[in-house]
């Protein structure tokens, strides 16, 4: 009963804030400069968002932060200025789909196309090698990136990435219609609803209140049906382009850092209770990961879901920073 309390009232709250996000966020100030990229691909000229946080006394070294399917760079700013005070040059892009990114709605979405966008960005900052830290969906295009230019990627990192099981062999194939006929009836109560179970174990913070409002303002824009739109397209693509049967070529040097309470797995719902009750065990597929990724590192982090940079941030950024110091 306390915990309904509590659950009724914080997603009242939010669901009378009422604020409207610009389909582009063109109302929300970003921690760093935005600049933008023009991507002329598929007969269409996209504009690409990115962050270029630079350090006060510099490195020499870069490192390229690629966000989940439900954030975007925003949510990087304290690991961000963190790492510039280690010296590092630290690179947010917004992919196209996402954040202050265009809004495509008929186009091809591939992580190989996402990670040539990327490529694209440090191609334009004449930046040649990168280290590459992914989160969650995140997680998946910088495997992809990184199998795509082994000679620009300096080293790995993968932070409870999606994608270390292949959902498509035991789970009913969710087409882009029905993704779309969940997302269109996203609101404020229901991401947060979400995110308290899943990301926190119904344990809720105030600093989690940004990540809830930047979805939830796009509910309440009038055009929400071209990110619903989009949102449904980047789940096909996640869903159907498994990267789990190439981790062995991976060739950088590899860090996973993984909250144990995870339990993240697409299209979960849509299988059966005994096939649900085996996906998304990231305490299994982190260590199976490792041993798939030649003398890759792991970090198991205790008691944290899903987004240990936000929910655990001093136990994300000691090991991450640790192994950024390996062989410098």
């Amino acid at each position: 009963m306390k915990y309904l309390f509590f659950l009724l009232t914080t997603l009242a709250a939010f669901a009378q804030s009422g604020k409207v996000n610009g389909l582009q966020l063109e109302n929300i100030t970003y921690p760093f400069p935005v600049s933008e990229i023009t991507i002329d691909s598929q007969g269409q000229k996209l504009q690409m968002a990115y962050m270029d946080a630079k350090p006060q006394k510099a490195n020499g070294k870069t490192i390229v932060l690629l966000h989940g399917k439900n954030f975007a760079g925003y949510y990087w700013e304290q690991t961000a200025k963190d790492l510039n005070k280690a010296g590092y040059r630290v690179i947010m892009p917004d992919q196209i789909g996402f954040g202050k990114s265009g809004k495509p709605t008929n186009i091809q979405y591939s992580f190989q196309w996402l990670a040539q966008n990327t490529k694209a960005v440090l191609d334009k900052l004449k930046i040649d090698k990168a280290i590459i830290l992914g989160h969650s969906m995140g997680g998946m295009l910088a495997t992809r990136f990184a199998l795509m230019y082994p000679e620009t990627t300096e080293k790995l990192i993968l932070e409870n990435p999606i994608g270390l099981e292949d959902w498509k062999t035991v789970v009913p194939y969710p087409s882009i219609d029905d993704w779309y006929a969940n997302e269109i009836h996203q609101t404020a109560e229901s991401i947060k609803e979400y995110q308290l179970k899943f990301y926190f174990d119904n344990k809720w913070k105030p600093e989690y209140d940004k990540g809830v409002e930047m979805l939830a303002g796009w509910t309440r824009n009038k055009d929400y049906s071209i990110i619903a739109k989009n949102s449904a397209l980047t789940y096909d693509m996640i869903f159907t382009q498994p990267v789990v049967y190439e981790f062995q070529n991976i060739q950088a040097p590899t860090l996973l850092i993984i909250g144990q309470r995870d339990r993240t797995a697409l299209g979960k719902s849509n299988a059966s209770k005994e096939v649900q009750a085996t996906l998304g065990n990231y305490p299994k597929l982190g260590k199976e990961t490792q041993q798939k990724i030649k003398g890759s590192r792991l970090v198991e982090i205790e008691n944290v879901g899903h987004l240990p940079h936000i929910e655990a941030y001093e136990k994300f950024i000691a090991p991450l920073l640790e192994f950024l110091k390996v062989g410098q």
